[in-house]
């Protein structure tokens, strides 16, 4: 090719060493040129930037194409969610030395490889030190995520502050009802009483606890590691009028030693926990359940047991250390440890609508989130979220609420399905 070639010749050049001769989508860059398909098509991707090709080149993965995305210099002009409908189409896709080798030799004739080959790194990339599910790294990891902003997190979950699956009787149900009768469900699948001691891991802002001091007349503890996830549920406890009844307490769930609890709850917490962890996370939580007591495990887990991507976008910008474990891993973990299982329910479908729904919340919200988060942060969420949900809506990803209970009593066991 000569030396006027464009960014749009370069990358048909690599794509049909690839294979590729069409896309289904197109591609318009920085140079003005443009990749279109014969056929019409209602998705463009906007290459702002050769940085974005340099990061690329740097890292051709997801970790170079993620800090493209959240440096602003890749966007998307169409619905999001169709670029991760065409991820099965790319799977297997392998560009080959003789790609890689074309991607070199048209980055030097562009002049990306001059000066902007080393970009910074968008600030809102996690990296995080110490040993691995350490408290003080878990610690980091937690605040990476949760101490964002509580106005951003209220802009996106809405006033129910619930960042887990709701629960819909049909499509057409508010996001707060839905939140509302899943917070119920899982009260009544612990078969909360008036007196009992509730523990949840992993609390967030407190509406579990507050939900299930509220209605149930429990006496509830809920643990954190997010310092603004407590400032806010400690505010919420005060005005609901419940703080002789509810506590929260800012501290990880190994350091706790004040059991027994009658039931415990963990909502969206052991993705947090790691594979290597949890046996200690079980029999953490088996020490400090009474006999006969019920723990609801209510989180995600994947199809196949998969290693941690170190580069991968949700571990650097979402999720640092966090790992999604096939629901047999747990269910053999809690087994080993004495506990038997009463119930199992995937929620999968839910999880769809209920990220469907966050997505539209920062849509509508756009300017308050950047003004409360930055810029990075909304990207950031804005591709995570329509990400999990075609996650979820493949079948990828499954959501469970598993209830188990201390193998103590069995003579005595109340029914835990709700009614």
């Amino acid at each position: 090719m000569s030396s006027e070639t464009s960014a749009a010749d370069a990358v048909t050049d690599v794509l049909e060493k690839a294979g590729v001769h069409e896309l289904p989508f197109a591609i318009r860059f920085w140079d003005g040129s443009e990749l279109s398909p014969e056929s019409p098509v209602s998705l463009t991707v906007l290459v702002n930037s050769p940085d974005a090709a340099a990061r690329l080149l740097r890292e051709p993965n997801q970790l170079g194409l993620g800090r493209a995305w959240v440096s602003g210099e890749i966007e998307i002009d169409g619905d999001i969610n169709e670029i991760f409908a065409l991820r099965e189409q790319f799977a297997g896709l392998k560009v080959g030395w003789r790609g890689r080798l074309a991607a070199l030799a048209h980055a030097r004739r562009l002049g990306i490889l001059s000066g902007s080959f080393r970009q910074s790194i968008p600030e809102s990339e996690a990296h995080l030190q110490g040993r691995t599910h350490s408290l003080g790294r878990d610690s980091n990891a937690i605040s990476h995520h949760y101490d964002v902003s509580n106005d951003f997190y209220r802009l996106v979950l809405g006033p129910s502050m619930v960042y887990s699956c709701a629960y819909f009787s049909s499509p057409g149900d508010t996001l707060e009802d839905a939140q509302e009768r899943k917070l119920d469900r899982i009260c009544r699948k612990l078969a909360l009483e008036p007196g009992d001691r509730l523990l949840d891991i992993g609390c967030g802002w407190g509406s579990m606890i507050l939900h299930a001091a509220g209605n149930y007349g429990v006496r509830a503890v809920g643990v954190t590691l997010s310092e603004e996830q407590a400032a806010l549920g400690r505010a919420r406890i005060r005005e609901a009028g419940l703080s002789d009844r509810c506590e929260i307490r800012l501290t990880d769930y190994r350091s706790i030693d004040d059991g027994p609890y009658d039931k415990i709850s963990s909502i969206g917490m052991y993705e947090h926990v790691g594979r290597d962890m949890l046996g200690r996370y079980v029999d953490k939580v088996r020490s400090l359940l009474r006999p006969g007591g019920l723990f609801l495990n209510h989180g995600i887990t994947r199809l196949h047991s998969e290693p941690g991507e170190s580069k991968s976008f949700i571990a650097r910008y979402v999720f640092p250390d966090g790992e999604l474990h096939p629901i047999d891993a747990l269910a053999t973990t809690l087994k080993n440890a004495g506990m038997e299982l009463r119930d199992v329910e995937s929620m999968r479908e839910h999880y769809v609508l209920t990220l469907r729904q966050w997505v539209e919340n920062l849509a509508a919200n756009r300017d308050a989130a950047i003004a409360a988060a930055g810029v990075e942060r909304e990207r950031i969420w804005r591709l995570y979220m329509a990400g999990s949900a075609d996650a979820f809506e493949r079948g990828t990803f499954r959501y469970f609420r598993r209830s188990r209970r201390c193998l103590a009593n069995r003579w005595d066991y109340p029914s835990i399905e709700p009614t």
